[in-house]
């Protein structure tokens, strides 16, 4: 049997993860010819009681009384993530114990903030929910964050987009464990869609703002008021005072996006807010945020949210006429 240890850790954290986690690997247990997980939950305390919650957890066995086992999972821990990893800090080297020991980790949505506290995203591919995003860059950046991701895999360590994107994390953890056929009776039992890939279409954009850089957050301004006209780097750089060479690394450094990459990613974010709240042809939407091509307009809009302009719009739009 491959030993499941659900961390219940000290402060706020996702009852929701936690328990949920543990319901679907029991299903499989009893749904399968024979069971297949031995599923525990562990913690630095016998109960855990998450700030701010109704609920208490009580845990099966302490931290230290686990030697072994063959998956951690880690829910979303809330709060700055420097104090969550204080006040754990027990459970780092449990967590790096059992990873160079062969174990597999897995964090759900912004639990990931864990895990890149440890320093073991370092390089590795890795999903956080899209709001947290820029935190997340700005923390660690040397991880390689895929927002767009619903999952992400790299080197044994598993990690999930926002919110209820953790089922989808659930799914793919018992496909791999139990395989495929129980992992679609399992999506199927707890009406998940299993082949649901990315959280985009969820993302709203804002901008990495925190930087201290007052150029680019001058530029950003521009780009974000001057959106629907037509303009080039060179025009941007005339209205900031600088060189298109150092200005592109620096934005480049500040925001995680390329100049071209911002500009499209404001049009497109104000193109999903009319084709959410109003009553437009695609064609009006794609000319009122800046776009002439068609073609170009759909391949952007496509990258950026996941979906077609017209799918994203009979989604969110109920009252819309499809053109």
């Amino acid at each position: 049997m491959k030993r499941i240890s659900l961390i219940a850790p000290e402060g706020e954290f996702s009852i929701v993860n936690l328990d949920l986690s543990r319901q679907m690997f029991q299903w499989v247990n009893e749904n399968a010819p024979s069971p297949i997980f031995d599923i525990e939950i562990i913690g630095l305390s016998h109960e855990v009681k998450p700030s701010g919650q109704l609920y208490s957890v009580k845990t099966d066995r302490l931290v230290h009384e686990v030697s072994h086992t063959d998956v951690v999972i880690i829910p979303a821990t809330f709060g700055n993530p420097e104090e969550v990893i204080k006040m754990n800090q027990e459970l780092v080297p449990w967590v790096m114990k059992q990873y160079d020991n062969g174990a597999d980790l897995a964090s759900m949505c912004v639990g990931a903030f864990f895990l890149g506290s440890m320093g073991l995203l370092d390089g590795k591919r890795c999903s956080t929910h899209w709001g947290a995003a820029n935190d997340f860059r700005r923390l660690y950046p040397k991880a390689i964050l895929e927002d767009e991701r619903i999952v992400s895999e790299s080197d044994r360590i598993y990690t999930s987009g926002g919110a209820l994107a953790f089922t989808n994390l659930l799914i793919y953890l018992l496909e791999r464990y139990a395989g495929r056929e129980i992992a679609i009776m399992a999506a199927k039992a707890y009406m998940i869609d299993i082949d649901r890939a990315s959280q985009s279409p969820f993302a709203v954009f804002t901008g990495l703002k925190t930087h201290q850089d007052k150029e680019v957050l001058k530029a950003q301004e521009f780009i974000e008021s001057h959106f629907q006209e037509k303009f080039t780097v060179e025009e941007i750089c005339e209205e900031i005072g600088l060189g298109r060479r150092s200005f592109e690394r620096r934005f480049k450094n500040s925001t995680a996006n390329t100049i071209f990459e911002y500009l499209q990613r404001v049009r497109i974010e104000a193109a999903k807010k009319e084709l959410e709240n109003g009553m437009k042809t695609v064609s009006q939407v794609m000319y009122d945020v800046g776009y002439s091509d068609t073609k170009a307009f759909r391949d952007m809009f496509k990258r950026w949210v996941g979906m077609t302009p017209i799918e994203y719009r009979n989604r969110y739009n109920k009252e819309a006429v499809t053109v």
